[in-house]
């Protein structure tokens, strides 16, 4: 049996340097581990506790939660908008820490890298990512980050997977949090 790592990526652009930085940790997960890169953040609605009612949640949300049931660790992708985590990211947190009490991130290992066009990689967006996972239940690996400068220019032609130093430093992170999930558990 595997563990399971179930990525999100906090940028919808189909380029997006998240999303490869994603892509190539699917790649590189290492034996033993799989790392699950969903799909449909975008079409997820803003939470409201409204439509938060058993027989009512929208199906973009039950996905994203059925996701979460099955993973052992997670991966957050988070680029800097505007100093700060980008709303879809933040939306995939709010959905998962409800209902409350019954978060679905609880004591589940987590880390945040990504990549962003200023010098310091995204680095406000991924502390700010840390802290609401962190409340919202998760095992958060402060000390595992990875926030890669210069994006669009070091990115251009080059996908993240083909440079060398950025698949070793996502290896470490995926075995890191590989390391921490363990075995599969029954949260």
């Amino acid at each position: 049996m595997s563990v399971n790592i179930v990525a999100l990526v906090g940028s919808l652009r189909a380029g997006s340097h998240n999303r490869q930085l994603a892509e190539a940790a699917v790649k590189l997960a290492p034996e033993g581990a799989e790392v699950e890169l969903f799909e449909g953040l975008a079409e997820i609605p803003f939470y409201n506790e409204d439509i938060d009612v058993e027989g009512s949640v929208p199906a973009a949300a039950v996905r994203l939660r059925e996701a979460a049931a099955r993973a052992d660790a997670f991966l957050l992708f988070s680029p800097e908008y505007n100093g700060t985590i980008p709303a879809v990211l933040k939306n995939a947190i709010d959905w998962l820490s409800r209902p409350y009490g019954a978060s679905a991130l609880a004591g589940k290992p987590t880390a945040v890298v990504g990549t962003a066009y200023g010098q310091f990689g995204g680095v406000w967006a991924q502390d700010e990512a840390r802290k609401a996972v962190g409340i919202a239940g998760a095992t958060v690996l402060e000390d595992v980050k990875l926030s890669i400068p210069g994006s669009v220019t070091r990115f251009a032609e080059t996908h993240p997977v083909d440079d060398a130093e950025v698949a070793a430093q996502l290896t470490e992170v995926i075995g890191t949090l590989f390391g921490h999930a363990g075995t599969p558990s029954a949260a």
